[in-house]
């Protein structure tokens, strides 16, 4: 990333962090991570009550505090929810909660400890097409750009989705926020952030676009040591070389590699074979 726009990136990060510990919207040690907000139940209500939500089957969502009631709404409401491994830091990245099974209460069960306890890990060639994803955010502006705590988990769990064919056009992309977090600004953006579709604050909802959704992993603006600490990145780029050599139909056509640094094969999964295995049944 280019080093003038990730200190813009951090120069709204702070003066949001900031602003939120002084105006007691978050706790004081907000700094750092993605705010658990006041009025995040709130939000969370004002999201449950939408369109897109009623329509939704499989949510997936990030693991964060702020969006603990949105997971809790989720399974209360019989959605399959998948959340994101925190630091993607397992081989299968992905938790799902199935609301059928639950062997606790949705309230109990959305704790990200201890559905990290009772979940279903699984990998993206073991999911379902997913109708809604929930984000946190740092700040987000009406067009839909948003800025995370700087980590870049979400857009990679979104990359990986993508690319598995997981993202479907009708996807909508929501993050729940304190009005404060909201912000008129032009936020700086880099190819691989994604933009929201809709922001829920616990006092109204803005709806954005048009929306902005990469394609994919893009390796070339991924680094060595990220690659190492995240076990399915570290897989696919072991793969890398043997995906290249066993192009799919749609690439018999195409040259193997691309200017952008994305493996066009790499998109279902790591390995030939289970790129080709079927989905899972729809719930």
């Amino acid at each position: 990333m280019n080093r003038d726009v990730r200190d813009a990136k951090q120069r709204v990060r702070d003066r949001i962090w900031t602003l939120l510990a002084r105006e007691h919207a978050a706790p004081p040690d907000v700094h750092g991570y993605i705010p658990a907000f006041t009025g995040a139940d709130e939000a969370a209500a004002r999201l449950a009550a939408l369109p897109a939500w009623a329509s939704a089957r499989i949510v997936k969502a990030v693991p964060d505090r702020a969006q603990q009631p949105v997971r809790a709404h989720a399974l209360r409401d019989g959605k399959t929810l998948y959340m994101a491994v925190p630091r993607l830091a397992e081989q299968l990245p992905f938790y799902r909660l199935d609301p059928a099974t639950l062997p606790l209460p949705p309230e109990q069960t959305a704790d990200r400890h201890v559905a990290a306890a009772v979940a279903h890990p699984v990998g993206v060639n073991d999911m379902h097409p997913v109708d809604l994803v929930v984000c946190g955010s740092v700040a987000v502006n009406p067009h839909g750009v948003r800025l995370g705590k700087g980590a870049g988990y979400s857009d990679l769990e979104f990359a990986l989705l993508q690319e598995a064919g997981l993202i479907r056009p009708t996807t909508t992309i929501v993050t729940t926020v304190h009005d404060l977090q909201v912000v008129d600004d032009d936020l700086p953006e880099t190819r691989h952030d994604f933009s929201v579709d809709l922001i829920v604050t616990p006092t109204r909802t803005i709806t954005c676009g048009p929306p902005r959704r990469p394609e994919g992993l893009y390796w070339q603006d991924l680094d060595g040591a990220t690659i190492s600490a995240i076990p399915v990145l570290a897989t696919l780029r072991a793969d890398r070389p043997r995906l290249r050599r066993i192009p799919t139909a749609s690439e018999d056509d195409q040259s193997p590699g691309r200017a952008d640094g994305r493996l066009p094969s790499a998109r279902a999964g790591p390995t030939h074979h289970q790129r080709h295995r079927p989905r899972p049944a729809r719930p």
